[in-house]
């Protein structure tokens, strides 16, 4: 739902997976079967009255494609009713989301408290970037709920977290997180990538507001990019519907309909992926050449408690650490033959990175340490193909590791 009144009717009496089929649709005088591909910059109003009645918000319509599009609106209402969230807003890449959602409330004088283990542009805005505006940041150990209490001050008005972490698939608990944010006045904000709309709900758990790459798992099929900010309505319209429309990270409406054509198959998708994972983590699981293997679904996973607890499913990713550091690892790694290397997650394909080398390099090597990011860490993100072709071909690299 964009700045406009013109939307769907609502689809909240059905499932979650009807939803993602049917929210937002809004067909034009054609009564086209899929979403409508509004690929427009402007409007056109019939009379100078209707335009001037637009830009005041008193005639509920479109203006322009970087304040709101019919298309990106229907990506907008579907995903919002997915989640279960009163509204939300699209942005141009994952990234574009987070920043939007931790900065558009904030000023300098501010506060923020975020988990130390993310993925390591979020960080970069958390600890780096903030800063400069005059907006304080504390990183704590997600995983101690008594660090997230000891670093609430006076002036924090945000607690931000991903659960399961980037990339070592720490599960925090976002209920017990939630209730000190809120006993200290901040909101709580969670990237919920990796556990996916589908088997995490954070707003339900007390969260405030979620955010997602859309690039991830939406998509999912590699094509393109885009981001998610869902909330209350009050949030969204006082903090980031301004944000957006003035500094300008819009979503294309070619990109919105692609997405639209994702979470038509999303259930689908990470279902399979998710079976996928498990199976791989079971066949890798006390393999002689890995020295640590993290996967959600499993009763061994160290906050296996929570996981059932907030999650209905385990996670698309599995984390495993390679013996032998940084060497073993890139031997691993080469000899794949199926999965490829790329340090995009949640696709169709299987995909594995080297955390180290790719999305934390900018970490220096103690602060990977204390992540759990070690030399021979591989975060693998499962596919959709057979799985035993693909535990076949990670058997087969772990030979050559």
């Amino acid at each position: 739902m964009s700045e406009t009144k013109t939307t769907a009717p609502s689809t909240s009496a059905y499932r979650r997976e009807t939803r993602l089929v049917h929210s937002g649709t809004l067909r034009s005088q054609y009564g086209e079967t899929s979403d409508a591909l509004f690929l427009t910059q402007g409007f056109v109003y019939e009379s100078a009255e209707q335009c001037e009645a637009r830009f005041t918000g008193d005639d509920p319509g479109f203006q322009y494609s970087r304040f709101s599009n019919p298309t990106v609106s229907a990506f907008e209402q579907r995903m919002a009713e997915f989640e279960g969230a009163e509204t939300a807003r699209a942005t141009a890449t994952g990234m574009a989301a987070v920043t939007a959602a931790l900065l558009a409330p904030l000023r300098a004088g501010d506060h923020v408290v975020a988990s130390k283990a993310m993925f390591g542009s979020c960080r970069y805005v958390v600890e780096d970037l903030l800063p400069r505006y005059g907006i304080e940041s504390t990183l704590v150990d997600g995983l101690d709920l008594a660090q997230w209490e000891k670093a609430l001050r006076p002036n924090t008005k945000t607690f931000f977290l991903e659960s399961p972490t980037n990339p070592t698939l720490d599960v925090l608990d976002i209920t017990e997180i939630a209730k000190i944010a809120h006993a200290g006045g901040a909101r709580l904000v969670v990237d919920n990538v990796f556990a996916t709309s589908l088997w995490q709900s954070p707003l339900e758990l007390g969260a405030d507001v979620v955010v997602y790459s859309a690039t991830k798992h939406i998509d999912g099929q590699g094509r393109c990019l885009g981001g998610v900010v869902l909330s209350s309505t009050a949030f969204i319209e006082e903090h980031i519907q301004m944000y957006l429309r003035q500094t300008g990270p819009s979503l294309s409406p070619f990109n919105a309909w692609v997405l639209l054509k994702g979470l038509e198959t999303l259930a689908i998708r990470v279902e399979k992926q998710t079976s996928n994972a498990a199976a791989v983590a079971d066949a890798l699981a006390g393999h002689p050449k890995i020295a640590r293997l993290i996967y959600p679904g499993r009763d061994d996973h160290p906050q296996a408690a929570t996981v059932k607890k907030q999650m209905r499913a385990g996670s698309t990713l599995v984390g495993l650490d390679v013996k032998g550091g940084k060497e073993s690892a890139f031997r691993f790694l080469n000899a794949l033959k199926l999965t490829l290397i790329s340090n995009n997650l949640g696709d169709a394909r299987s995909l594995v990175t080297h955390p180290a080398t790719t999305t934390h390099q900018r970490l220096k090597p103690e602060v990977r340490a204390e992540l759990g990011i070690s030399e021979g860490f591989i975060r693998y993100s499962a596919g959709i193909e057979h799985q035993d072709d693909l535990i076949a071909d990670l058997l087969a690299a772990l030979e050559k590791a």
